[in-house]
């Protein structure tokens, strides 16, 4: 089946050039994640934003239809986020890659073997329903400004009486609002220097092993 033609022009403007695909829900995600990435000193991999969940299964097919696909591509690694759960997320993308033809991991974090060698994260942890703002709040959840921003939507809820919809990414955004810019996304706010976000941070040791679990080779600077 061919790709939406936005898709297939999407391919078209990202030539394939590393061994090792990073594909993400998001420009917040492709901008943590590669800041992340640098952290790590993890070089040759390139990092694509599929667009969305719903966008998976069409950008697969494009992606493995492309002439270089098989030449360049070793390793495929895939992050979305579990919403609401993380059991129908994985199994959403195992879908999706079988759709396209690809290998398909029987379980989360790990790996299908074979080229390209195919393996899925499903943020926050694989387990708990949530998203990237959920495992960033994960980050300074507890802290005393996480109690300052709780008695923040306490007293809103209170005046107001409308719950928070969205939790993670509304106490993410307060916190963002304590920074020194607080305006940039979640993303940008990762390619910033310290201040932002923790990225050896032990909530982040699950996305960390994620992206070092890497083809022998491919890794260092």
């Amino acid at each position: 089946m061919t790709p939406p033609p936005q898709i297939e022009e999407q391919l078209r403007q990202t030539p394939i050039e590393r061994e090792i695909q990073l594909l993400v829900e998001g420009n917040d995600e492709r901008n943590f994640f590669g800041a992340l990435a640098r952290h790590l000193s993890i070089c040759n991999m390139q990092i694509r934003n599929f667009g969305g969940k719903e966008k998976l299964r069409g950008f697969l097919r494009g992606f493995r239809n492309d002439p270089d696909f098989p030449d360049i591509v070793r390793t495929i690694r895939i992050v979305r986020d579990a919403d609401a759960s993380a059991a129908s997320a994985f199994q959403s993308v195992q879908d999706s890659l079988r759709g396209a033809g690809l290998p398909v991991p029987a379980r989360t974090g790990a790996r299908s073997g074979g080229r390209p060698d195919v393996s899925v994260f499903v943020m926050p942890d694989n387990d708990r329903p949530g998203m990237l703002e959920t495992l960033l709040h994960d980050t300074f959840r507890g802290t005393p400004i996480d109690g300052c921003i709780d008695s923040y939507f306490e007293c809103v809820r209170g005046l107001s009486g409308v719950d928070l919809q969205r939790p993670d990414k509304s106490r993410v955004r307060a916190w963002l609002a304590t920074r020194p810019e607080p305006h940039v996304s979640v993303g940008v706010a990762a390619q910033k220097e310290k201040g932002y976000w923790e990225m050896d941070h032990p909530a982040l040791a699950g996305v960390r092993e994620f992206l070092l679990a890497l083809p022998e080779g491919a890794g260092g600077p």
